[in-house]
């Protein structure tokens, strides 16, 4: 058990072998939360919402593909490009 000081701005340290054990780096991010009476942090990763849209698509299935080449895949974009755009023309 370690035994760790609040300083100035209520800053603490989390001793270096609990950061090298959950891999916690400079930068990351970590959820703080009280749980009976204690404060747990938990590292956390932030993933933009496009890519999590993009992750559940895939999760359920809705993916498009496989293509033979670049080419086949550039021209099924072409195509759901243009038939978006037809939909949002008034």
């Amino acid at each position: 058990m370690e035994i760790v000081a609040v300083k100035n701005k209520f800053q603490i340290v989390i001793p270096q072998h609990i950061r090298e054990q959950v891999h916690v780096e400079i930068g990351d991010l970590l959820e703080a939360n009280v749980e009976d009476g204690k404060i747990t942090f938990t590292p956390k990763r932030l993933i933009d919402r496009h890519l999590a849209e993009g992750l559940e698509d895939l999760k359920q299935g809705r993916t498009h593909g496989p293509y033979a080449d670049v080419r086949d895949a550039i021209r099924a974009l072409e195509i759901r490009a243009k038939r978006r755009a037809k939909k949002r023309r008034p």
